[in-house]
């Protein structure tokens, strides 16, 4: 006869994914606190990557009329984010080389670990509030590609505008 107590699975179920976010994002954040080269050129890679994910996700399993005009009010959450998302990554130039660097600011991390927060607990609420987890899932696939796609955008018109200052400036 199996007992069930409920309880420590309860906790357990939370605990673990929570710990191995914890130990990944501080690793995560190690590396992105470091100068790193950025190359303008290579911006659009992971937005493309991601928009054909999103939308074999979308195809796959095609939301309600009220799931699309969710998912375009999340877009637009998700393109205001990337926007101050990208304002947060600090943009380098060097002088002689004209080489372009970008290091992550900690307010950018803690953006991103806030974001990552809120989709946890809209999941965790779901089941409480009875929302429907394929609709939540598309919402929150679709804010991830505003954010990632409009904060490469400002990223190369800021990278942009600082090579054309420095090279400017050294004309």
């Amino acid at each position: 006869m199996q007992v069930h107590t409920g309880q420590p699975q309860g906790w357990i179920q939370y605990a673990v994914p929570t710990a191995i976010f914890v130990l990944v994002f501080a690793f995560r954040a190690r590396r992105l606190s470091q100068l790193r080269p950025l190359r303008i050129e290579r911006l659009w890679i992971f937005p493309a990557i991601y928009l054909l994910v999103c939308t074999w996700m979308l195809v796959q399993y095609p939301p309600t009329l009220t799931g699309w005009l969710l998912c375009v009010l999340a877009l637009a959450v998700g393109a205001a984010l990337g926007w101050q998302r990208g304002k947060t990554m600090r943009i380098t130039v060097d002088p002689e080389t004209h080489q372009l660097n970008q290091k992550a600011s900690l307010a950018g991390i803690a953006f991103l670990f806030g974001i990552v927060g809120l989709r946890a607990a809209a999941k965790a609420g779901s089941s409480a509030l009875h929302l429907n987890v394929a609709m939540l899932t598309d919402i929150l696939v679709v804010l991830a590609l505003g954010l990632f796609a409009v904060q490469r955008v400002e990223m190369y018109l800021r990278a942009k505008r600082l090579l054309d200052e420095a090279r400017a400036a050294r004309a």
